[in-house]
């Protein structure tokens, strides 16, 4: 890796985290496409730069951290189902993130499921249920947030359909995605570290100077990100995220199969 592509696989995270069209996949796309997909480095960076995004989440809504206890403990409920599936399928799920096949057929279904998103919650039924999160509420969208440890899936886009399944507005289903992420990728952050120094590797000077311009990078792009997301899912609805991952899913396809058989020849 070099400080280009640092900075360019950062500003893909602060773009992507908080979309519904899968940061993982897009990260496993570009370090692909550089050639330091297979780097240990690259795994770790792709997973501490989230640190950066999660800033973000804190600055743009500090006063909801601290409006109660009773918050906290929902985000934890929400939390508990990643800690469980993290710890019995972790292996599993770092051979999938090796698998571009994965990634692009996971874009592709998630995106047809995103055109009928705005179909099967009506806007009329949202705003009449815009209410607060019970911890029932809290513990659906943690699992429907397990369904994005398959890459490609994307968290935020599984967590605010999980949201939207229990009666939220696409707002609320949104800002509670954004407030899960704070423990989900810490935990997934300080795991991976733990994991990485157990195997024996040891960060460079270099190293640490690409997670820290990152991390800086992903907060500056995701406040951005955060922002737009917000104002633009609340007129426009999820159809356009839905058209761009098919459109990424079947040109990963091609592009993949294609190379496949060139191989093969």
């Amino acid at each position: 890796m070099d400080y280009l592509q640092a900075i360019i696989l950062a500003i893909i995270e602060g773009i992507t985290e908080f979309l519904p069209v899968s940061s993982t996949g897009h990260m496993i796309i570009a370090s692909s496409f550089f050639g330091i997909s297979q780097d240990e480095f690259t795994k770790l960076f792709t997973i501490v730069i989230q640190l950066g995004t999660i800033l973000s989440v804190v600055v743009l809504y500090f006063k909801r951290f601290f409006q109660s206890f009773d918050f906290y403990l929902k985000l934890f409920v929400a939390f508990i189902p990643a800690v469980i599936f993290g710890l019995l399928f972790g292996k599993k799920i770092d051979a999938l993130l090796e698998n571009p096949v994965t990634v692009a057929v996971s874009l592709l279904v998630g995106g047809i499921i995103l055109l009928k998103v705005d179909d099967w919650f009506s806007k009329e039924t949202e705003v009449a249920n815009n209410q607060e999160i019970s911890y029932v509420t809290a513990l659906k969208i943690g699992l429907f947030q397990c369904l994005a440890m398959v890459p490609g899936v994307s968290r935020s886009g599984a967590s605010i359909v999980g949201g939207m399944t229990q009666k939220l507005s696409r707002t609320t289903a949104a800002e509670f995605s954004f407030f899960l992420a704070v423990p989900t990728m810490l935990g997934a952050t300080l795991k991976k570290c733990y994991d990485y120094y157990k195997d024996g590797y040891v960060l460079t000077q270099d190293q640490i100077n690409f997670l820290i311009i990152g991390n800086v990078v992903g907060f500056v792009v995701a406040l951005i990100a955060i922002k737009s997301f917000i104002g633009f899912l609340s007129k426009n609805g999820f159809k356009v995220f839905g058209y761009y991952r098919i459109a990424v899913g079947v040109a990963l396809l091609l592009i993949h199969f294609c190379i496949h058989k060139l191989e093969v020849i």
